[in-house]
C-alpha cells in the first residue's frame, strides 16, 4: 500500500500566498431626480423662520432718547401730546373760520352758518287754489235763492247741483271722463248721446251735458276767483277731449248768477279736423258755480256741429242749474 504524505509534511515544498487586492468597484448610472406622482417639479427653497421686524421707533423728546422709547409710559405720554396738539389745531382753525364769517356778515345771510330762520310750511293748498288765489275783496252775494224749475232734473250730489234733464235722444251718462289737464276733473253725472258711432274704428263721438266739481278754496274758505278758475277748466277741457290742433273761437265770458249763487259762464266754439270724423267744430259752454264751499261745481255742455239743432242747450242747461 502506497503511503500518502501531506504536502505540508514535505519540507522542501514552498507555499506562496497571493496578496489581497482592493474590492472591485461597481459603476451605476445616476438617474435624474423625479417628482412624486401628483406634483410638478420645481426649485426647492429652504424653509425658514421669517425675520423679526423691530417695532417702529417713536420720536423722542431729545437727542439719544433710546431708553425712553422702551418705556411704554413715556411713549404713551408723547402720543397723547401729539393727539392733543392736533385737536387744539382743529379747534383753532374752526374758531378762525367762525370769526371771519361773523366779520364779513356771511354767517347770518340766508343759508349761512347761523341762519336759524324757520322755513315756511309747504304749500298744501289744492292745485286750483294755488293757481287762482281768492280775491282780496269778496263779491257781493245775491239775496236769497232761486226757485227750482218744474220738470225732470239731473242731480249730482257730489257736485252739489241739479239741472234740467232732457228727453230722447239724450240718455243717462254711464261712464267717467277724467280730464288730462292740471285739475284732473272727473265727470261722472249727466246725459249724452252718440253723434258718430265708431268714427275712429274703436271710439264713438258724443254730445254731452256733464257735471263735476273741483277743489278751489282752502279749508273752509268761501271765496273763489271765478274768472281764473273758469279759464283753467276751459284750458283743461280743450287738451283733454278734443284734437290737439283745435282752434278756439271765443263767444262770451261773463259773471252772472245761477240758482242764486255767483257763477262764471264761458261759451266758445272749437274748430278741429280729425280723420274719420264728420264734425269739424263743437259748441262748448262751461258754467262754474260758487256754492259757498271749498269746492266749486262745474257744468260742461258740448254740441257737435253735426247736431246744431241742440245748440240752445249750451245756454238753457246752465241757466237751469240750482244748488242742492
Amino acid at each position: 500500500m502506497t503511503e500518502q504524505h501531506s504536502p505540508w509534511a514535505q519540507p522542501d515544498t514552498q507555499v506562496v500566498l497571493a496578496p489581497v487586492g482592493p474590492a472591485p468597484t461597481i459603476q451605476r448610472t445616476a438617474e435624474p431626480p423625479r417628482a412624486a406622482p401628483g406634483y410638478r417639479s420645481g426649485r426647492v427653497s429652504g424653509i425658514g423662520v421669517p425675520p423679526i421686524v423691530p417695532p417702529p421707533s417713536w420720536p423722542s423728546g431729545g437727542g439719544g432718547g433710546g431708553e425712553d422709547d422702551d418705556d411704554p409710559v413715556k411713549r404713551n405720554k408723547r402720543i397723547l401730546k401729539l393727539l392733543s396738539g392736533g385737536a387744539v389745531a382743529v379747534v383753532a382753525i374752526g374758531l378762525i373760520v367762525i370769526l371771519v364769517s361773523l366779520m364779513t356778515g356771511n354767517a347770518t345771510t340766508p343759508g349761512g352758518l347761523f341762519d336759524r330762520r324757520a322755513e315756511g310750511p309747504s304749500d298744501t293748498r289744492p292745485e286750483l287754489a294755488r293757481r287762482c288765489p281768492p280775491p282780496t275783496i269778496p263779491p257781493e252775494l245775491p239775496p236769497g235763492g232761486a226757485e227750482v224749475p218744474a220738470g225732470p232734473r239731473t242731480t249730482d250730489p257730489e257736485a252739489g247741483i241739479s239741472y234740467k234733464e232732457y228727453g230722447d235722444p239724450w240718455q243717462p251718462w254711464d261712464a267717467a271722463w277724467v280730464d288730462l289737464g292740471e285739475l284732473k276733473v272727473t265727470y261722472r253725472i249727466g246725459q249724452h248721446f252718440i253723434t258718430e258711432p265708431n268714427y275712429s274704428g274703436n271710439s264713438d263721438y258724443h254730445a254731452t251735458i256733464l257735471s263735476g266739481h273741483v277743489p278751489a278754496a282752502v279749508n273752509d274758505g268761501m271765496v273763489l276767483d271765478l274768472k281764473c278758475v273758469g279759464d283753467q277748466i276751459a284750458a283743461d277741457v280743450r287738451i283733454s277731449f278734443y284734437p290737439k290742433s283745435n282752434q278756439l273761437e271765443q263767444i262770451s265770458a261773463k259773471d252772472l248768477t245761477l240758482g242764486g249763487r255767483p257763477a262764471r259762464l264761458l261759451k266758445f266754439r272749437l274748430h278741429f279736423s280729425q280723420p274719420g270724423l264728420k264734425a269739424k267744430s263743437e259748441l262748448v259752454s262751461i258754467a262754474l258755480i260758487d256754492l259757498g264751499k271749498p269746492e266749486a261745481a262745474i257744468l260742461y255742455v258740448s254740441i257737435p256741429d253735426t247736431h246744431r239743432q241742440f245748440d240752445y242747450i249750451a245756454d238753457e242747461a246752465p241757466e237751469s242749474v240750482r244748488p242742492l
